[in-house]
């Protein structure tokens, strides 16, 4: 058997719309890993809101958050993590742009600490800040250190204006758009993206591109589907991902993953 490594997007790919792993998929990515293949998750979610999915795989592999700004391992102090901050006048200048365009709101990360522009009950949920460091307050005042990310929750219909503005910033950032129905804009340090973490697990583990298989849904998983020997667009995903995916499988609802692992790789019938 060919070792494979296996890339996994969290919202859209391996989560149903719930926000929960259907168990075939589960049961499938889990009788993979018995059979040697190695299985991380990449996400532009922070640490704290994939540990829990990590767990729930039985993971003990690096994991890529931030979309590439930290690359890590969970369980093992002493691997080679990378963390690649934006500069905090960068930071800055961009809070400013999307104060000025006048945004619902504006969130910070520095790693696991979190600061919040103004206090909003549904963002501190959608980020999972109940068990962290999070500072409320004026942003251009409190944020003082190099932030991991910066998150935008725009008006929807401002979302097409903000990201033309960020455009302008194009040299020192890199923007990208959550799915539906959060339509968040992430903002991380230029040249992060989740294929700048793959490679490097990639290379820990000595698989070759050819024997990486990649699944996304959204324009944050583009470099990652394209870096991937194997890259597989969801069902769900946003057409221009189906239009350089190798692959397309079925939807995040519909085992998605389990299938295409199973038809691919031959999951099932090496299981029995």
């Amino acid at each position: 058997m060919n070792q494979h490594l296996i890339a996994l997007d969290l919202d859209g790919t391996l989560l149903t719309d719930a926000k929960v792993i259907n168990e075939k998929t589960k049961n499938t990515v889990k009788s993979a890993m018995e059979q040697g293949h190695i299985v991380v998750i990449a996400t532009g979610r922070p640490h704290r809101a994939s540990i829990d999915f990590y767990h729930d795989l039985g993971l003990e592999t690096p994991m890529v958050n931030f979309n590439g700004a930290l690359i890590h391992h969970p369980k093992d102090q002493r691997w080679d993590a990378v963390h690649s901050p934006l500069g905090i006048r960068t930071a800055h200048k961009i809070i400013h742009t999307c104060q000025e365009l006048g945004v619902k709101n504006i969130l910070a990360e520095v790693m696991d600490e979190v600061y919040l522009d103004q206090y909003d009950e549904e963002i501190m949920s959608i980020f999972h800040t109940e068990n962290n460091t999070i500072t409320v307050g004026r942003l251009q005042a409190n944020l003082k250190e190099d932030p991991t990310s910066i998150l935008i929750h725009p008006e929807e219909e401002k979302i097409k204006q903000l990201r033309a503005q960020l455009d302008e910033h194009a040299s020192l950032i890199d923007h990208r758009k959550w799915g539906a129905p959060w339509h968040v804009i992430e903002i991380v340090r230029a040249g992060m993206n989740k294929a700048v973490g793959l490679d490097k697990i990639a290379r820990y583990f000595h698989i070759p591109k050819d024997r990486v298989i990649a699944f996304g849904d959204e324009d944050n998983d583009f470099e990652m589907i394209e870096y991937a020997g194997v890259g597989v667009a969801m069902g769900n995903a946003i057409n221009e991902l189906k239009d350089i995916a190798n692959h397309v499988t079925h939807t995040n609802e519909q085992n998605g993953i389990g299938e295409f692992l199973n038809d691919y790789l031959k999951i099932n019938q090496r299981a029995i």
